[in-house]
């Protein structure tokens, strides 16, 4: 076993513990970056000044009528910023645009003594512009050859072969929405100047190294002259990675500009308005099976819909390409990627981050097809799985590893949710009930655990011991509710063998631990964790010398177990409080800077090559669903998950990141349904679901019936922090099975092998059409070749089919 992964006697790690702050959650008395307010004097409230139209050129900006507002103290436009007007990394983004690029685009900001004077202030300012045309939805991107980034190309094998070897070949297109984070404490920053011009941010970020960097250029300032402070999140999803760093740029330069503390805070509407989503997909698709149902071939183009500016939508499309395979080996590939330009919020990041757009695109090729091949979808699942031992590599390259844990999960949750009984207890059900069917479903998953950008997998740490025992720690990572901190927590404990109540963690700052990598790409508790273990290992070791002075022992023959330093062999032992006592007066440092770095990767973005993740994260879930033929709606009977996160640090924040995953993914594809008017009215471009009582979330009424989740045994992870593996992302796309149980229950309603063509979001009107095209019969008709002669399909508008559709693949 490895170093990093080796427990010792006596563990911390591994405990079900309750959350770090759950106590302070409930009673109200965790503090977020806007509950500092309330503590600060003098504070300036920021507003913005918006365009209420999708796309335009600014002509004119009059902030005279605002300053007489009473109550406003300044307005900032571009004319203010000392250093670059750029909020994002690309510099695309500029932070006070000339183009209106987005509905409700904001072009200036209004500072107030309070937010009522600043937003009546910003109600006052007076913009011209020349309306320009829009593009809002993707297919008018794609239309239009609306295209900007990087468009990656990934290869793999001869595809052309693999067609002409293919005993069945499919095509489609499929387009699915994207998702709103909808996390609870929206976008907030709060700056503050001293006495020296420095500044010092509060913000809700899961980057504060690059909040830092981003507020350092618009100012014009060194680095070290921005210090950035997260105390917690209420939510963050990704939303949270790249879009704070602008937001709180804008507090900074207002603090920089009057010398008073200035804050920002989105309303809900403002959130929702103006901060990016998930991604939507567009993907066509050809696939190629032998006669037994195996894939041969598969030629794709995926399509992000970037919005306005690039933002993360590089290295989002890069993932979902890198995650297309899923579970499945795929002998021969060539699939393209290319971000659309639409004038809509600038997407970003969302927890999975392009994988499960990938993974998706796959799962619902296999739902589609399995009818038309004459499979079950289960079987035809398990018959593409990748093999241990074929040395079968993903199409980008990597070998994968661990391929038993495939099937083996897929197996345990075969047995856990009886589906061989179930299945015949399904069957009767539906044949007995004309107009309500059930459906059940299991879906696996494949997920790879690092940045793809390898620079980024790196952490550091940096841990204090003070004189009366008490330890403090520093790391890079944030707390966005996930469980992080406590995680951290336990890692430090168990290195340094003491009880849990001796370590404290300190909030995240960048003038504690610098040039931190976003607590995102679930590596979080893997690098963050590897740093304060290194840092941890360094003080233990100093202490070791000191307690094998004390017991008369050689340093090696120490053990520190729940807080006391043993020899072995003897009855000797030193109290941790003692131990430290001693140590500083023997003038041994106390403190320790940590650091970890992910070991093994390499990744070739122009070639598409490489080896860009550490390990996956493997699982699978069974869904049981029943539909209503009448109206479409639907609820979930049982699930049953079965989750691979190696050795688990803490088991019950482990469980709960499973359970909120998955919950978070059937939200996104069965239920949150993002609208923008796409109309040539006056509101072209603006969004339609900017509430809560226009945009659907899972609730209570949305929760599976039985719930089962358990984590896969004996799994220890090599090469990990205690054999753990990441937990945040890969749980969501267990949810894949709650759209294939409605795609098959759908299917129920109509003769046996219709193949159904599935809205993303299966809302209940989409599988109420769903229902109805099986009712048909002619549900989604894939154009179809078998031994090279084509087939007829139904034509919907989407799916290409038959000869004229192979005929230009």
């Amino acid at each position: 076993m490895s170093h990093l992964s080796e427990r010792p006697e006596k563990p911390v790690v591994g405990v079900s513990l309750p959350h770090e702050s759950a106590f302070q959650h409930v009673t109200g008395t965790a503090l977020y970056t806007d509950d500092l307010v309330q503590r600060t004097k003098d504070v300036l409230h920021a507003y913005p000044v918006q365009v209420m139209k999708a796309r335009g050129r600014i002509t004119a900006l009059r902030t005279e009528p605002a300053l007489a507002v009473p109550g406003v103290v300044r307005v900032l436009t571009g004319a203010d910023v000392p250093g670059v007007n750029d909020a994002g990394m690309k510099h695309d983004e500029p932070l006070f645009p000339d183009e209106v690029m987005f509905h409700g685009h904001a072009v200036a900001w209004v500072l107030g003594e309070t937010l009522e004077a600043a937003r009546l202030g910003a109600a006052a300012v007076e913009v011209e512009f020349d309306e320009l045309p829009s593009l809002i939805t993707l297919q008018d991107a794609i239309v239009a050859e609306s295209f900007h980034g990087a468009r990656p190309l990934m290869v793999h094998g001869d595809i052309d072969a693999g067609f002409a070897d293919s005993a069945h070949v499919f095509t489609g297109e499929f387009q699915f929405s994207g998702q709103e984070h909808f996390y609870l404490e929206t976008h907030a920053a709060l700056a503050q100047v001293d006495e020296n011009g420095q500044i010092f941010i509060q913000s809700s970020t899961q980057h504060p190294s690059e909040t830092q960097e981003i507020v350092s250029h618009v100012l014009g300032v060194p680095a070290h002259e921005v210090t950035v402070q997260c105390l917690r999140m209420g939510g963050g999803f990704g939303g949270k990675e790249m879009q704070p760093h602008g937001f709180a740029a804008i507090a900074a330069l207002g603090a920089k500009l009057t010398g008073r503390p200035v804050r920002f805070r989105f309303n809900r509407t403002q959130d929702l308005t103006m901060s990016g989503k998930r991604h939507g997909f567009n993907a066509t698709w050809k696939i190629g099976f032998d006669a037994e149902g195996r894939i041969q071939a598969l030629d794709a183009t995926l399509t992000a819909d970037g919005g306005w500016s690039l933002d993360l939508s590089e290295p989002v499309l890069a993932r979902a390409l890198c995650h297309i395979d899923n579970t499945y080996w795929i002998p021969n590939a060539r699939v393209a990627g290319r971000i659309a330009k639409t004038n809509t919020v600038s997407n970003t990041a969302f927890r999975g981050f392009g994988g499960p757009q990938g993974m998706l695109v796959i799962e619902d090729i296999l739902g589609r097809c399995a009818p038309q091949l004459g499979l079950d979808p289960m079987e035809l699942r398990e018959r593409n799985f990748y093999q241990p031992g074929q040395g079968q590599t993903t199409p980008y390259g990597q070998l994968v590893t661990q391929a038993e844990r495939i099937s083996t999960v897929w197996q345990q949750v075969r047995d856990d949710a009886g589906i061989a009984d179930r299945g015949r207890e399904i069957a009767a059900f539906n044949a007995a009930h004309p107009h309500t069917k059930r459906a059940l479903a299991i879906t696996g998953i494949k997920f790879g655990i690092s940045f793809n950008l390898t620079a980024f997998n790196q952490g550091g740490a940096l841990v204090l011991i003070y004189k009366d025992g008490s330890v403090l720690i520093n790391h890079g990572g944030t707390e966005m509710g996930q469980g992080l901190h406590t995680k951290m927590i336990q890692v430090a404990a168990t290195t340094l063998g003491i009880p849990l109540h001796k370590v404290r963690l300190a909030p995240t700052r960048t003038d504690k631990v610098p040039n931190t990598s976003a607590t995102a790409a679930s590596s979080g508790a893997d690098l963050n964790g590897g740093a304060i273990k290194n840092a941890c290992e360094q003080l233990r070791e100093r202490l070791l010398q000191v307690a094998a002075t004390q017991l008369g022992v050689n340093a090696s023959d120490v053990r520190i177990i729940e807080g006391v330093a043993r020899a072995l062999g003897s009855d000797k032992e030193l109290a941790w409080d003692d131990l430290v006592h001693s140590a500083y007066f023997q003038r041994v440092q106390l403190s320790a800077s940590g650091f970890y770095r992910t070991e093994g990767l390499h990744w070739d973005a122009k070639s598409f090559r490489g080896t860009p993740f550490k390990y996956f994260a493997y699982g699978a879930a069974a869904t049981e669903v029943e539909v209503d033929g009448f109206t479409g709606a639907y609820r979930i009977r049982r699930v049953d998950i079965v989750h691979d996160v190696g050795e688990s640090l803490s088991p019950m924040i482990d469980i709960g990141q499973v359970e909120g995953g998955f919950v978070q993914g059937a939200g996104w594809l069965t239920l949150e349904d993002l609208r923008w008017d796409t109309s040539d009215g006056p509101n072209r471009g603006r969004l339609l679901t900017q509430a809560a009582s226009t945009y659907k979330l899972p609730s209570f009424s949305e929760m599976p019936e039985e719930f089962n989740v358990r984590l896969l045994e004996n799994a220890t992870e090599e090469g990990a922090v205690y054999g753990s593996k990441a937990v945040g992302e890969p749980p969501l796309m267990l949810a894949f099975s709650v759209r294939e149980a409605l795609r098959q229950a759908a299917a129920a309603f109509g003769p046996s092998g219709v193949s159904v063509d599935l809205a993303s979001p299966a809302t209940p009107e989409a599988v109420y059409w769903a229902i109805e095209e099986a009712r048909r019969g002619d549900a989604s008709r894939l154009g179809h070749v078998v031994n090279g002669v084509a087939a007829g399909g139904h034509v919907d508008g989407r799916i290409s089919t038959g000869a004229a559709a192979l005929s230009g693949a």
